[in-house]
């Protein structure tokens, strides 16, 4: 008889463990509370018909790049990927454009063009490295220094007060601000250095393999996952919410059998037998502030002030860098700004499958504290339109989640929070737990497969992989990638 694994979650990370598992000749069980899989990769028809909307992620920037799906075939999956990888407009009609190009970034940001490509060109070029030494753990020596070290230096030089007032890299308000946009997703106290880490990290891909996102909404990559599991003799039973994993009943560990959770940690301790210090460590991992989200129904394009904003998928709303981190640090205080910064998608402006003939889709996200009720709507509405005059008039419907929703949505989003704990330079080695195998539990059997282990969030199936592949060393039968996808 095959022996088991049982994984609870099924967004990325569950379902690429999943998919190893499988290929590894287990006979695998996936258990997920909502009614149809893919957790942060589905898509659905939120607000009018006709509409298909992503529910949480949209832009997939480190898919491309991903070890695990090039192993499993970015074939399988219709990626677009733009030309420009993110805009950023400022008042006046002004906007910094991230071409995929660097020489055309470059030579669009002036003054700052020649810091832009000091910056980029070092980590674009070497991006396999810069994936390796962000995408596993860090209580490792890197295999590639040089790339350790100038990336080291440019969080330094980029992400300390110190570093900005006395090297003054960025000095005009476009360069600034475009990089303020991207340190923004981290969602945390600004400027932080684990927030630059991740905008450098996030800059190499958009000089290289670009912001990817699926032709169809995100739950292609779902259902490509899903196909391939369902191949291998998976099965998958939805509607089925876990609580209590002490009467989960998911098999025998000293036979090889496997648990393995796409959840938050904290979900492990429900089991019997936890040891004090695993589950004091657990309970102290910190999460961070909430996204808001509203999803538009428009009947027209987004009416960007500037032109070239209207090609880009990826739209970073907020002004000026100084406007930008005074909002993400009134949310870390507690609050929300008036003018906050707006995390947008306009995935329709390549992919016409998401809207009627002529109409758009609009996807965005504010932070806010965590477990926040606000409602986003008019605050996002009113952030559009000071960049794109006429908006309102464009809104036929729309859709909100907020904080407070999502948790109940995703139980896994702990007061909202969609990168799976905040993101802070500690966590980023804390990821639960200080460990060389932060997805091992101290439960035999049992393994941590989400954002809240390493390499932490994003749309790159890692954390479920390299549970899965801890887990199958720890039995005995050691698995690569070449291994499982030959």
């Amino acid at each position: 008889m095959a022996r088991r694994a049982t994984i609870v979650g099924s967004g990325p990370n569950g379902l690429t463990a999943a998919v190893a598992l499988a290929r590894a000749g287990y006979a695998v069980r996936i258990i997920e509370a909502a009614a149809t899989p893919g957790g942060g990769v589905r898509t659905a028809g939120l607000t009018l018909a006709g509409y298909r909307h992503d529910v949480c992620s949209a832009v997939h920037p480190a898919a491309l790049s991903s070890p695990f799906f090039r192993a499993f075939g970015l074939d399988r999956i219709d990626w677009i990927v733009p030309e420009i990888s993110f805009a950023h407009p400022l008042d006046s009609g002004r906007a910094a454009i991230a071409w995929r190009d660097l020489d055309r970034t470059v030579a669009g940001l002036g003054a700052d063009g020649t810091a832009w490509r000091k910056i980029v060109r070092p980590l674009n070029r070497a991006l396999d490295a810069v994936v390796e030494l962000t995408g596993h753990q860090l209580l490792r020596m890197p295999r590639h220094p040089l790339t350790a070290a100038r990336f080291a230096a440019r969080m330094l030089e980029l992400g300390t007060t110190a570093g900005r007032v006395l090297l003054r890299t960025l000095r005009t308000e476009e360069g600034a601000a475009l990089l303020a946009g991207v340190v923004a997703h981290a969602n945390t106290r600004l400027p932080s250095l684990a927030a630059t880490a991740s905008a450098l990290y996030l800059l190499a891909h958009a000089h290289s393999t670009g912001w990817a996102y699926p032709r169809g909404g995100a739950a292609t990559i779902a259902d490509a996952l899903m196909n391939d599991l369902l191949a291998h003799g998976g099965t998958v039973d939805v509607g089925h919410r876990v609580a209590d994993l002490s009467a989960l009943d998911w098999g025998d560990p000293g036979a090889g059998d496997l648990l393995l959770l796409d959840t938050a940690p904290r979900l492990a301790l429900t089991l019997p037998d936890v040891p004090a210090d695993y589950a004091g460590v657990v309970r102290r991992y910190r999460y961070g502030p909430a996204a808001a989200k509203v999803d538009f129904a428009l009947d027209g394009p987004v009416p960007w002030a500037n032109p070239d904003v209207a090609e880009a998928p990826t739209v970073h709303l907020g002004g000026t860098r100084e406007e930008i981190e005074a909002g993400e640090n009134t949310v870390a205080r507690g609050g929300v700004a008036e003018r906050p910064y707006v995390l947008t998608v306009q995935p329709s402006v390549h992919d016409p499958s998401r809207a009627p003939q002529g109409r758009q889709v609009l996807w965005a996200y504010i932070h806010v504290p965590a477990g926040s009720t606000l409602d986003p709507t008019e605050t996002v509405t009113r952030q559009v339109e000071r960049f794109a005059p006429g908006f309102r008039d464009r809104v036929l419907a729309t859709h909100t989640m907020t904080a407070a929703q999502r948790q109940v949505y995703n139980p896994a989003d702990i007061g909202g929070d969609i990168l799976g704990g905040a993101f802070s330079l500690a966590q980023a080695f804390r990821r639960p737990v200080l460990s060389p195998t932060p997805w091992r539990t101290p439960m035999r059997g049992v393994y941590l497969a989400s954002a809240s282990t390493p390499p932490g969030p994003g749309v790159h199936g890692m954390p479920g992989w390299l549970a899965a592949r801890q887990a199958l060393r720890d039995v005995g039968t050691p698995a690569e990638l070449e291994d499982l996808f030959p």
